[in-house]
């Protein structure tokens, strides 16, 4: 079986490589073509050697093409992988940095909040640029499988204005549906699930065992685990107070909805700094930082160590590989994916980027209707599908009035400040991040004048509710089973 996949983006420290193992340990695809191209050489470089040599090592005969030029790697590809985060980690710091000026604390900001908002502006710009590669190079059933955040901002734009056949895949749903079996205690395969809702924002609508619906055991199970109890305080009240169980981490989830982090004393109840993912303050960006720090570091290291083994036992839970062996082979494959609407959950908007079950074989990816989600989790998903319509909109046409409306709109946003501080915060962001946001050129040129000649609010000199100091090389290699660890999650940890 011959065809090219390409990875976007592929200089991330872990999640490129574990995507290629998934998608060699299927024994079909151990002749395809494979590419990588990233605008970062340095970074490039040292995924491809690690990759290559897992290759070598398994004995296929593939050479990996890494390049810079991104036509290049996207010529004629049949599946293409995006993995971007554009920006890097000099924008991300924007993102979190400057609404903590005006007391917006989020835990990561890559999906809603100030911070999501802002890096879907950059991500749209970039990826429409990326569609109309793809549509001009790639092949011409070419299928664009997004796993960059924020998923539904960007998976909405390649499809609407795109014009790219686009699926996005997060790991969400596997994640929670493990910690259900454990509250259970039931194996993971003992348990079946359908969620529904957006993504970061889906909900276990029903949960069974041996046929039987266990939805209404699951608050009793979390509140009374040894460790949940704790780490998942703002899942747990999501759940008591909306009766489903969300897929998103205690971190996330509490920066998407109005209550759990608009008061700085009150945070603190929230969270759990045993993780960064269970709240803690800019916690994506500490992690992220010490890993792109570590991996440049330890490099050498990652070398000497084991490569990985192309085995169905090693095969990872990403749906990314399972959706190319049901196409391919067609072998039926059964995930929760984001699509467009389009009516399969009848109470939320046709046009809004959706998260439900899919069913993959040759005859493509099949989702099921769904009918109404209850109308508390639907009228969550709602406010944040408004807040996405909004920034989509925004970036496509460089509209700066549409992207301080999507603030104003935004749930976290809108319970801390007061419309004044939202114009001002966005007028801050924007000329910060003006760099990679080419669509706002004149607006930025207004926001500069503005923050020069004008009375600027007040704004505060606040490091977080729940600030962790970010560790230095020497501190990390102190223990470097949990640095290598850290590294893995700077790309996509297990939210």
């Amino acid at each position: 079986m011959s065809f090219k996949i390409a990875f976007i983006g592929a200089g991330s420290i872990g999640f490129t490589r574990g995507l290629l193992r998934d998608i060699m340990s299927v024994p079909e695809f151990q002749t395809i073509d494979v590419a990588f191209t990233d605008i970062n050489q340095k970074n490039l470089d040292m995924v491809t050697q690690l990759c290559q040599r897992d290759i070598d090592e398994n004995g296929l005969a593939i050479t990996i093409e890494a390049t810079t030029d991104r036509r290049t790697a996207l010529t004629d590809a049949k599946y293409i992988f995006n993995v971007v985060r554009i920006g890097g980690l000099e924008a991300f710091k924007h993102d979190v940095e400057i609404p903590l000026k005006y007391g917006v604390d989020q835990c990561v900001g890559d999906t809603l909040s100030a911070g999501g908002i802002m890096y879907g502006q950059r991500g749209i710009a970039e990826m429409l640029e990326i569609c109309k590669d793809i549509s001009e190079v790639a092949d011409p059933g070419v299928l664009l499988l997004n796993y960059a955040n924020p998923m539904a901002m960007l998976t909405w734009a390649c499809n609407k204005y795109g014009g790219v056949n686009t699926i996005g895949l997060c790991h969400g749903v596997q994640n929670g549906h493990k910690q259900i079996a454990e509250v259970l205690g039931r194996k993971k395969e003992e348990v079946d699930i359908i969620c529904a809702g957006i993504n970061h924002q889906t909900w276990y609508m029903e949960v069974k065992t041996n046929g039987v619906d266990r939805t209404g055991d699951l608050l009793e199970g979390f509140e009374s685990h040894p460790e949940y109890k704790d780490t998942e305080k703002v899942r747990i009240d999501m759940l008591r107070r909306f009766g489903y169980f969300s897929t998103e981490s205690n971190g996330h989830l509490s920066e998407y909805v109005p209550w759990y982090r608009k008061r700085p004393e009150e945070i603190n109840e929230w969270i759990d700094l045993s993780s960064w993912i269970n709240g803690e303050t800019g916690g994506y960006l500490r992690v992220c930082t010490e890993g792109r720090n570590w991996f440049e570091t330890d490099f050498p290291n990652w070398l000497k160590e084991p490569a990985f083994e192309y085995k169905e036992e090693n095969r990872g839970e990403e749906h990314g590989s399972y959706i190319l062996e049901g196409l391919e082979t067609g072998r039926v494959y059964r995930g929760h994916f984001n699509r467009v609407n389009n009516g399969i959950i009848s109470n939320l908007p046709d046009d809004a980027i959706i998260e439900a079950p899919g069913y993959v074989d040759r005859n493509g990816i099949n989702m099921p209707y769904i009918g109404d989600l209850p109308l508390g989790p639907a009228a969550v998903c709602n406010v944040s599908i408004s807040v996405q319509r909004l920034a989509v909109e925004a970036a496509v046409h460089g509209d700066d009035y549409l992207l301080r409306q999507a603030m104003m709109m935004d749930p976290l946003v809108g319970a801390v400040c007061n419309p004044e501080e939202i114009w001002q915060m966005t007028d801050e962001m924007l000329v910060a991040e003006k760099k990679w946001l080419p669509q706002y050129k004149e607006a930025i040129a207004q926001a500069e004048k503005r923050l020069a000649e004008e009375e600027q609010i007040p704004t505060k000199d606040y490091q977080g509710a729940t600030r962790v100091k970010v560790k230095s090389v020497a501190e990390m290699a102190k223990d470097r089973e949990a640095a290598v660890k850290n590294a893995g999650e700077a790309d996509k940890g297990n939210f």
